[in-house]
């Protein structure tokens, strides 16, 4: 049974695999497999995304390899500090706030975000806008860094193969995707799915700050180099950044709407975990890049003190 629903997907990567005019299909497939069932010893969850596939699609494209440095400058908001070796022994509750305010907040920062346009400043190649979804109070906020092909279809963020990978994350950690909330850093698609630069970055940040504003995560985590760089405001390399905690504060006077300015008005400051893209995970899919995204989820899980689905792997 695992075999025929991963059909599709061994063939999707033929074109990946180097040395792939040496090797049949079949054994393309079969290494596949194998390699699948190693992920689920190491990482105490099947990641394997699932279905048949025509090539890559949208969000697998942005962080198929190890992204650009992004020219962001360094903001009072990003503050970054290292957060205290007992950070993940203790997950104080926080009170969740007002649901129907929240979404409210967020609409309203939708049209906005439509009205002031952005996105009209740097080339695009979309069609639809693509905010954000999920539960406008969750405790955990993925941040990838633009929509793909099948997001700009939808206006749905994270739905493409990267996605479905990241459902799957988010199962395993003990969650539904319905209880998260997921948004990029860009709302629009980049010409050929490109890495966003700094300055598109940097004239979208102050959207993100009131997402992350209204919906006030307890914690965040990163996806990506450039969704990483943007929101802690850094230099540093995807392989120093993942793996560890940062605070990060959000003063109210980065954000954009005078609402949320008032909504919390002494700011906020929130731990960020930064790891791999999903679709960078499906490039470089070695056992040992998966065992560092698990062991970066669990991380998280244990600082929001829920129960992963599938204990993992030593």
């Amino acid at each position: 049974m695992i075999a025929a629903d991963l059909s599709g997907f061994a063939v999707f990567f033929l074109g990946w695999l180097p040395y792939i005019g040496r090797m049949s299909e079949q054994t393309i497939e079969r290494r596949f497999v194998a390699v699948s069932a190693d992920t689920a010893r190491l990482m105490g969850v099947d990641f394997i995304p699932i279905g048949k596939s025509s090539g890559a699609s949208g969000s697998d494209a942005h962080s198929v390899t190890e992204p650009r440095a992004a020219e962001i400058e360094v903001k009072p908001f990003a503050d970054r500090r290292a957060a205290p070796e007992t950070a993940a022994d203790s997950a104080p509750a926080r009170v969740r706030g007002d649901r129907a305010k929240a979404t409210r907040l967020l609409e309203e920062l939708r049209v906005k975000y439509e009205a002031d346009a952005p996105h009209q400043h740097f080339v695009t190649d979309h069609h639809t806008i693509v905010f954000g979804e999920g539960d406008p109070c969750a405790r955990l906020m993925f941040i990838g860094e633009a929509p793909g092909a099948e997001e700009d279809k939808t206006g749905r963020p994270f739905i493409g193969k990267a996605g479905q990978l990241l459902d799957k994350m988010i199962v395993a950690m003990g969650l539904r995707r319905d209880e998260v909330y997921i948004c990029n850093v860009l709302k629009t698609r980049p010409p050929g799915n490109a890495t966003p630069t700094g300055r598109e970055a940097e004239l979208c940040k102050p959207y993100l700050i009131d997402q992350i504003r209204i919906v006030n995560p307890e914690v965040i985590v990163t996806l990506g180099l450039p969704a990483s760089k943007t929101v802690l405001a850094t230099e540093a390399t995807m392989g120093s950044l993942r793996g560890k905690f940062a605070k990060v504060a959000f003063p109210p006077e980065n954000g954009i709407l005078k609402s949320v300015r008032e909504l919390h008005s002494e700011g906020i400051e929130i731990p960020v975990m930064p790891t791999y893209h999903p679709a960078y995970l499906l490039r470089d899919y070695t056992p040992e890049n998966r065992k560092k995204v698990w062991s970066d989820l669990l991380q998280v899980v244990k600082l929001l003190g829920l129960t992963p689905k599938v204990p993992a792997a030593e």
